[in-house]
């Protein structure tokens, strides 16, 4: 491991205008070599928008429901994050050269960062998108505890800086909007995090049938079982805890912290939510992806 204070905080850097967490903005050059396959999955979000939550159940369906095989390993080694790189660890395009097909693939690339080779192949895309106001909640305790990122100051200034795109892969707003638009010119299945909160069974067999997968009823229930929060929290697979506690520190916030929708009335001031609305309305004016921001 790298001396601490060379490893830790780091200012974000700019790759095509797209702020990045130093590491991955350097994790981009050798990504430039990778070769998407046909039958890849790509699973693509905003951060903080439920990836471990899907990507935990697409490998269950991709093990047939089998939860034995899930605990192989930890989820970002069974699903390798494409633009991944931390001191000490194997970066995600290392993961993914030992990955056999068919491959599950994460990212929160932007469009404009993400490997052309994933358009070229037309690989198919789970794209999960929640409410900005549950992301900037959220993101701001993974800041808090994910050391990698720059010290997010207040959660004032920090609202500010997710508002102006000024966080880790930049705009929430042109990021939920352009992956919709893909939609129409790429397999994309769009979902949503408030959804999947309402109505798990029915987001999984959406996720099924789009992958041309199919599995019985019962093993169906049991993925719901146990991908839910509190059971993915508690298993030492998804929840994160086996990568360096002085790269995540837990004791800060938990990395699957509440898993709810709505928590941001807990953050937010009404002061702050009034100038987050108006900001919303413009950002978001002419677009129609709408979105719950409680249930």
């Amino acid at each position: 491991m790298e001396p601490v204070q060379d490893t830790y905080r780091p200012p974000l850097e700019y790759v095509k205008g797209v702020p990045l967490i130093k590491y991955f903005a350097e994790a981009l050059g050798p990504l430039e070599s990778f070769q998407a396959w046909p039958d890849d999955v790509l699973i693509s979000t905003y951060p903080k928008s439920g990836t471990t939550w899907v990507s935990e159940i697409l490998d269950l369906i991709y093990q047939g429901g089998d939860l034995q095989k899930c605990q192989r390993a930890p989820i970002y080694v069974r699903v390798p994050f494409l633009e991944f790189k931390m001191p000490g660890c194997p970066t995600g395009f290392e993961l993914l050269e030992d990955t056999p097909a068919p491959r599950l693939l994460k990212t929160h690339l932007p469009l404009a960062l993400l490997p052309q080779t994933l358009l070229d192949q037309k690989v198919k895309v789970v794209y999960v998108a929640r409410n900005a106001k549950d992301v900037a909640v959220s993101f701001y305790h993974f800041y808090r505890m994910a050391k990698v990122h720059p010290d997010p100051g207040t959660w004032d200034s920090f609202l500010e800086d997710f508002m102006a795109g000024e966080v880790s892969y930049g705009s929430w707003y042109q990021h939920v909007q352009e992956w919709w638009e893909l939609r129409h010119t790429h397999p994309v299945l769009y979902l949503f995090y408030e959804d999947m909160k309402e109505n798990p069974k029915r987001e999984i067999q959406k996720i099924l049938e789009f992958v041309g997968r199919s599995l019985p009823e019962e093993t169906v229930e049991d993925i719901v079982q146990h991908t839910s929060f509190q059971e993915m929290k508690n298993n030492a697979m998804t929840n994160y805890r086996t990568l360096p506690s002085d790269l995540l520190d837990h004791s800060i916030s938990a990395f699957m912290r509440k898993g709810i929708t709505g928590d941001w009335k807990s953050t937010f001031t009404v002061a702050q939510n009034e100038r987050f609305e108006a900001y919303y309305a413009e950002k978001m004016a002419g677009c129609n992806l709408h979105f719950r921001s409680e249930l």
